[in-house]
């Protein structure tokens, strides 16, 4: 099958590769006999599950690299921790559902090498921020929250759903010359009703589900499909995607980067989902990218950046 047609392929097809825990999986026989004689209150259930994202021991890599960085807490409705490195320009990095932003450590060493500020943080209900719920809309209020505390970013490298946060967020009016999205998922709304259905939730307690979802946080869930608007962005976009992605299959990116004006899709293989933002070439390959746009590119008419200097990242 060739690239176009797998472009082409619907994109129910394409998620339904998504991998369910076998403990998560074990779970169903109760859900199901819950969406059958209680729909709301298993909608409520989900809702709670959907909504609380995993959190996973910190590496001692990620560790040494945040050590010397300068950490701040910033308000995003919630408090979220920030760390920033490097003087200059600033280059913001986003991870994904239940990820932490020293996952994208490897990123920060080029980036300040090249005369750039990195700055990352843990979205919230992730990494060392306090709550313990958070969704899309939280992911994209964080974004927004951290460049106005730290100022304006002339770049993103964001991964998976941080990805699909930060195409909401540049649709809404973050300013930025160029963007690298990492595995991205271009339809929310199909992989959550392809993951519950698969879990067992019945449709009914589904469609409960997504309608609380939407009360809660305001905006309609079709709003968030990276898909539905893509074709309008101009931001200079690179997407990555791997082939043996199990999570967001590559047809994702695929679809995100058909329909963005002018993106270029770069594709691996072997990597999987998460391996990806700590690949060497992938790095190389997504840092390079936002150089070389940043530099031909005048920046936006804004304060200059204090220097924020930060110990060797040696």
């Amino acid at each position: 099958m060739t690239d176009q047609e797998f472009v082409a392929m619907q994109k129910s097809t394409a998620v339904r590769s998504r991998e369910i825990p076998r403990r998560i999986r074990l779970l169903r026989p109760a859900i199901a006999t819950l969406s059958a004689v209680a729909p709301a209150l298993a909608a409520r259930v989900a809702e709670r599950m959907f909504l609380s994202p995993p959190r996973y021991p910190q590496p001692e890599h990620e560790a040494a690299t945040l050590a010397p960085a300068v950490s701040k807490s910033v308000d995003a409705g919630t408090p979220i921790t920030t760390w920033t490195w490097g003087h200059g320009p600033a280059v913001l990095l986003v991870h994904g559902w239940g990820g932490r932003g020293g996952q994208l450590a490897s990123f920060v060493r080029p980036l300040v090498a090249s005369g750039y500020t990195a700055i990352t943080f843990d979205a919230p209900g992730h990494g060392r921020s306090p709550a313990t719920e958070s969704s899309l809309v939280a992911f994209v209020a964080a974004i927004q929250a951290v460049t106005r505390a730290l100022g304006p970013v002339r770049g993103v490298i964001a991964h998976s759903i941080g990805a699909a946060a930060t195409a909401c967020a540049l649709r809404d009016g973050l300013r930025a010359d160029a963007a690298v999205f990492l595995a991205p998922p271009a339809d929310l709304t199909l992989h959550a009703d392809i993951m519950l259905e698969t879990l067992g939730f019945a449709r009914r307690a589904r469609e409960l589900m997504r309608e609380r979802i939407e009360r809660r946080l305001g905006v309609p869930w079709a709003t968030l499909d990276v898909g539905s608007f893509a074709a309008q962005m101009r931001t200079p976009l690179l997407v990555i995607h791997d082939r043996e992605d199990s999570e967001v299959p590559w047809q994702e990116g695929a679809i995100i980067a058909q329909a963005w004006p002018g993106a270029t899709l770069a594709t691996t293989s072997g990597l999987g989902h998460r391996r990806l933002v700590r690949d060497r070439e992938v790095v190389r390959e997504a840092v390079d990218f936002v150089l070389a746009e940043l530099a031909w590119r005048r920046p936006a008419a804004t304060p200059p950046r204090a220097p924020v200097m930060a110990p060797s990242l040696a």
